[in-house]
């Protein structure tokens, strides 16, 4: 029978699966991966590394959609433009 994880622990990795879109499991390969480098074995240092990576994701898909939007800009001379196909 599988041990009873930490329900804060759980969420931080559903949270950063969310964020990065991969799956709960990978998202605790990635903590764990992250945590074991670090040399964190305890769970509360591995909470901690999973609400860092949360925020740490998030960061980058906000500076993802602001980059993504400055893409999508009409550039002045080409915006009536319509392709021929």
């Amino acid at each position: 029978m599988a041990a009873p994880q930490d329900k804060d622990y759980v969420t931080a990795c559903g949270k950063l699966a969310s964020a990065l879109s991969i799956s709960i499991s990978s998202a605790r390969r990635k903590v764990d991966l992250v945590a074991a480098k670090e040399g964190i074995r305890d769970n509360a240092g591995r909470l901690l590394v999973a609400q860092r990576l949360v925020l740490e994701a998030q960061g980058v898909a906000q500076e993802s959609r602001q980059l993504l939007d400055v893409l999508l800009e009409a550039v002045k001379e080409e915006e009536n433009y319509l392709g021929d196909d």
